[in-house]
């Protein structure tokens, strides 16, 4: 009989989290060197350089890809014949290894988990608890998956229950352009297909943790209905044109990956989960012989793309830039940020807005005046580093603050990532201001930028505090012109046009 001991588990689940935070899955980047290989589109290119670029940084680094390093997800299937040799809960067991991982002196992880979410939402400070789902299985091993979910991606799952007469295909293509870029493609969708609502939701994600393969599909042709609607979706979702960083381009997933389970005859259950440019994932099996042994993969694995500026990228000098400047910037055009810039993204904006709303004015030494605003949440910065990772979180989320800041702090320009909606691009035209893009899912690169950083509001805030960075070359993108014009737009309109194989379905 197979006895697990406490700490193997523990230590297990703990180096498991700091590996998969600087380790790529290689079947992923693989397919995203593939992609870059194809891909057409010059915004398109450069946005995968960077990623492929930032992978092999944080490999060789051991840093975390993205800022964002996930809530955790732990997938464990028990066999039924094993036995512990342990004090603790397993549920205990995995949250301990999560406070290891995320607490770990030589790669600090961000503590991004909430308690209370609907009251104080107050950070655990450790990424603990995780969402934990077990199976008890034959045998006398203990199979475990683990995956760090970012927040980008996760707040982009969909669901429906169709008509059993309904056409998935018809629904997946009505839903991932609402999407939006801020699940930071090119990733993966997983879709879970039946069985009832939490179901459909749960095979979802399960099915994000199989192994990259459309490729080896589309050679062998498909044996099943679920392959078919594979291959078929894998087709279609590029052909959207929505493309990496949702900039325009052939590539918006890498694969399309499904589960299905039988369902009730009345309707048909449909879970829809996105992976994002950081998928972080690894299985492992604890026989009773000790920890697991995760092996580290090797460089020469990695697609030999070096990412360099733009030869005609214009640099600003944020301390002195201008409106009439600002105006002069043309959408998708390539910038190198260099100067003074403040943070702010969720909770910052929140207590700005109650300040304000009680009449009082921005906390002593935070002026936004002629200033930009970066959405970043970094990750706490290790050794001799200034700043951890900190590429950008998506900038929707603070679209509900976007004409307060421009109208009462003197605000002129904000980065982020991912596009904008209706309501903030008619604030930033209003006000000549302009929003600028950084790559998400290249954090470990940005953050090579940043030269300085220093706390200088709502410290007790943690990573959502307000700092401020000194930035030398920080490489952006002009995603919303003073006028008004949207990359988001124009991008994906221009490139579902050139590959023009399908219509867009209407709602």
């Amino acid at each position: 009989m197979t006895i697990i001991k406490q700490e193997d588990f523990i230590s297990s689940i703990a180096d498991a989290l700091q590996y998969i935070s600087y380790y790529h899955p290689i079947d992923y980047i693989q397919a995203l060197g593939e992609a870059y290989e194809r891909e057409q589109s010059p915004a398109a290119k450069d946005a995968i350089a960077q990623i492929l670029t930032n992978s092999r940084m944080s490999a060789q680094g051991r840093r975390p890809i993205c800022q964002d390093t996930g809530i955790v997800v732990a997938f464990v299937k028990v066999g039924m014949e094993v036995r512990w040799e342990a004090d603790m809960g397993v549920s205990d067991m995995v949250n301990e290894g999560v406070h290891r991982a995320y607490t770990n002196p030589d790669n600090i992880l961000r503590a991004s988990v909430l308690a209370d979410p609907a009251g104080a939402r107050r950070n655990t400070r450790d990424n603990t608890p995780a969402v934990i789902h077990y199976e008890i299985v034959p045998g006398d091993k203990v199979e475990i998956t683990v995956a760090a979910k970012g927040g980008g991606s996760e707040n982009k799952s969909k669901f429906t229950i169709l008509n059993p007469s309904d056409s998935l295909v018809d629904w997946v293509l009505k839903t991932v352009p609402t999407m939006g870029a801020g699940w930071c493609p090119p990733g993966i969708l997983g879709i879970g297909l039946g069985g009832t609502a939490e179901k459909a939701m749960l095979l979802a994600k399960e099915a994000l943790m199989e192994p990259v393969d459309i490729h080896e599909l589309q050679a062998r042709g498909p044996n099943s209905r679920v392959e078919e609607l594979r291959l078929e979706l894998y087709e279609k979702v590029n052909a959207l044109g929505i493309g990496a960083q949702g900039l325009g381009g052939l590539t918006t997933v890498v694969d399309i990956k499904i589960r299905d389970y039988p369902t009730h005859a009345a309707g048909l259950p449909v879970g829809m989960i996105p992976n994002c440019a950081a998928t972080r994932h690894i299985h492992f099996t604890l026989d009773g012989s000790g920890p697991a042994v995760l092996t580290p993969p090797s460089l020469d694995e990695w697609p030999k793309v070096d990412w360099q500026p733009h030869a005609d990228a214009r640099r600003v000098n944020l301390d002195t830039v201008t409106r009439e400047e600002i105006a002069s910037w043309k959408p998708g055009e390539a910038l190198l940020l260099s100067g003074k810039l403040l943070t702010g993204r969720d909770a910052a904006h929140k207590r700005i807005a109650e300040l304000f709303s009680k009449g009082e004015g921005l906390p002593a030494g935070v002026d936004f005046t002629n200033r930009f605003i970066y959405y970043v949440g970094p990750v706490d910065p290790v050794r001799d580093e200034v700043v951890g990772p900190a590429g950008p979180t998506t900038a929707t989320r603070m679209d509900k603050f976007t004409d307060m800041m421009l109208d009462k702090t003197g605000l002129v320009g904000m980065i982020g990532k991912a596009e904008r909606g209706p309501e903030a691009i008619e604030s930033i035209r209003r006000h000549k201001a302009v929003y600028l893009m950084a790559v998400g899912g290249a954090a470990y690169l940005v953050a090579k930028a940043i030269k300085s950083a220093r706390v200088i509001a709502f410290e007790d805030l943690g990573m959502e505090a307000i700092y401020e960075f000194v930035v030398q070359d920080m490489p952006v993108t002009v995603a919303v012109d003073a006028g008004g014009t949207s990359v988001h737009t124009t991008g994906p309109a221009e490139w579902r046009g050139r590959i023009g194989r399908i219509p867009v379905v209407q709602g």
